[in-house]
């Protein structure tokens, strides 16, 4: 059995205690949040009694095994390295940090240690973007030289810690861009990034005024704190000459909100989001692909019971972490020279 501790039990945790509540491998035994009544709540919700408001003394707890850190940004770093130092397998939500010397740390850290240490990248649990991968192992995509993606909303700055750039280091690119950059990058074989031109713009604020359309709100939502860019944009080039090209949005004057992740490759195409779609040509002739399964969209929970279920096993069994600080630190470098380089005005080498 590995027994659990989750810290921060915000919003997204609840995708994290629930897969291991299902897990019949896992022992959820103990919670960690600043906020004392949220936490008395949460506890009372899952049946989980240990309850502490300091991290440090869940993690030094000698039946904790391992830990999720559902945290605000800004300190996703130094709870992983403390729980590394301690001995623990750790599960950190996205993104790794908000400096490349902290994700470095924590890639360190997690080799001295010689625990698990997985980086939340959901969208590579997804059912539609295993089996894709499979089919890209398998060569039918060929090379992927060229990868494009979107995650735009019009009315989507969920504020509260989210906009606070003190906490989060940034708005939709450390967001959402860290999903939509990392599912592509993961796809392509994880090519070595060489350089970035990137682009933030601040144009609309939060919106809060916007009438008659709801929209997530995070659990400290202030409309009067905001400081976060509206939009990102960039282009990112690989040591072997492929490319991604993706934008990602917290509001913009947008008729509809827009996901989509698409790949090209000089045998095929295929795309994840909105559905899993194949492109291939046979005998002269285009082909589009549809596979059968049954979410050919990203299906948000069951992506975050395999990812749950993937870390236990890596953990307990010492299966093959498929997404692992390196992976962080590097997404984490990608994230950095995008915002960099549109302060800079130019294009920037990593």
């Amino acid at each position: 059995m590995l027994k659990v501790g989750v810290i921060g039990i915000g919003s997204i945790s609840q995708f994290h205690i629930e897969p291991y509540l299902e897990n019949k491998r896992v022992e959820l035994i103990a919670f960690c949040d600043l906020n004392e009544e949220r936490l008395v709540e949460k506890g009372k919700l899952y049946g989980i009694e240990k309850l502490y408001t300091d991290y440090k003394e869940l993690i030094d707890s000698a039946d904790i095994d391992a830990v999720s850190i559902c945290t605000w940004n800004n300190t996703h770093a130094e709870i992983a390295v403390y729980a590394l130092e301690a001995g623990k397998h750790v599960l950190v939500e996205k993104p790794l940090s908000m400096t490349v010397e902290e994700a470095e740390a924590v890639e360190e850290a997690q080799k001295k240690s010689g625990k698990t240490l997985q980086v939340g990248f959901v969208r590579r649990h997804g059912d539609n973007a295993k089996l894709l991968k499979k089919f890209i192992e398998h060569g039918e995509l060929g090379e992927i030289y060229y990868a494009k993606t979107s995650c735009l909303r019009r009315l989507g700055n969920p504020g509260g810690w989210f906009s606070d750039v003190t906490r989060s280091g940034g708005g939709p690119l450390i967001d959402l861009g860290v999903h939509m950059i990392d599912i592509c990058w993961y796809m392509m074989g994880k090519p070595r990034p060489v350089s970035v031109s990137g682009n933030t713009y601040k144009k609309l604020g939060n919106r809060s005024h916007i009438e008659n359309l709801s929209f997530y709100q995070a659990a400290d939502y202030d409309p009067n704190l905001n400081d976060v860019e509206d939009l990102t944009n960039a282009i990112i080039r690989f040591e072997n000459g492929a490319s991604i090209l993706v934008d990602v949005s917290f509001t913009l004057q947008l008729k509809k909100d827009e996901l989509y992740v698409k790949l090209f490759g000089d045998k095929g195409g295929a795309e994840i989001e909105p559905e899993l779609a194949l492109v291939t040509e046979k005998h002269n002739t285009i082909l589009n692909v549809t596979p059968q399964l049954d979410s050919l969209s990203f299906d948000f929970n069951k992506a975050f019971q395999n990812e749950i279920n993937h870390f236990v096993a890596c953990c307990l069994d010492g299966s093959e972490n498929i997404a692992p600080a390196s992976d962080g630190v590097q997404v984490m470098k990608m994230l950095t020279a995008i915002y960099e380089s549109a302060r800079a005005g130019k294009e920037v080498y990593l």
